[in-house]
């Protein structure tokens, strides 16, 4: 999406990241008991998950600053959630991405993952802006997770290879830090280490 769209755009995500707390960026909470790596169970049925990527591809599209949401893990770190700690809300989001494709086949006689990048948009801003109120609140809800999963802690599928943290320039989880590293006068070495060590993914 272009730098200059002002409603939803990769700059606006991630500048929205400063809403998240340093509790949400270090670990998911506390309840959410991460799939293994060998798990292949999943809440989307393909085509909901083709949905579902081509919309957080436009919040946080792939550029020249790195990787965007998809690359990141940011679907991986949904469908975990919905499987877990957020199991009452998976009906209605489930709901969204539906209602969502509907619209888009609707107003743009073709199925949202099927459109161009730029018809995305006019379907995402649609819903952005109030002119689909019914999707409006789903739309902030995957905008909130899009931001989980790719600022918080890697051991929740999200941020994969600290990829999120680097965008930020957050260096990680730190028990100590040298007197150099807080002079302000050089970013910090990233530790390249989530709250669970090398751990990451739940596996």
């Amino acid at each position: 999406m272009k730098r200059t769209d002002r409603n939803i755009s990769r700059r606006t995500v991630i500048a929205g990241a400063t809403l998240i707390p340093i509790s949400a960026i270090q670990a998911a909470p506390q309840s959410a008991a991460p799939q293994s790596a060998a798990s292949t169970a999943t809440v989307f049925s393909p085509e909901q998950r083709r949905t579902l990527d081509a919309f957080i591809d436009r919040l946080v599209p792939k550029d020249e600053l790195g990787p965007g949401a998809v690359e990141c893990g940011v679907a991986e770190y949904i469908d975990r959630s919905l499987a877990d700690y957020l199991a009452p809300e998976k009906t209605a989001f489930l709901d969204g991405l539906i209602a969502l494709d509907s619209y888009a086949r609707a107003s743009q006689s073709t199925a949202f993952a099927d459109l161009a990048p730029d018809r995305r948009d006019q379907v995402l801003t649609a819903i952005d802006t109030g002119q689909v109120p019914n999707l409006r609140g789903f739309f902030n809800r995957v905008r909130r997770l899009t931001l989980e999963g790719m600022f918080s802690d890697p051991y929740y599928g999200g941020n994969k290879n600290f990829a999120g943290w680097d965008l930020i320039r957050y260096p990680g989880v730190r028990l100590a830090v040298a007197p150099e590293d807080q002079s302000m006068k050089a970013l910090p070495k990233p530790s390249r280490r989530g709250a669970y060590g090398d751990n990451q993914h739940g596996h």
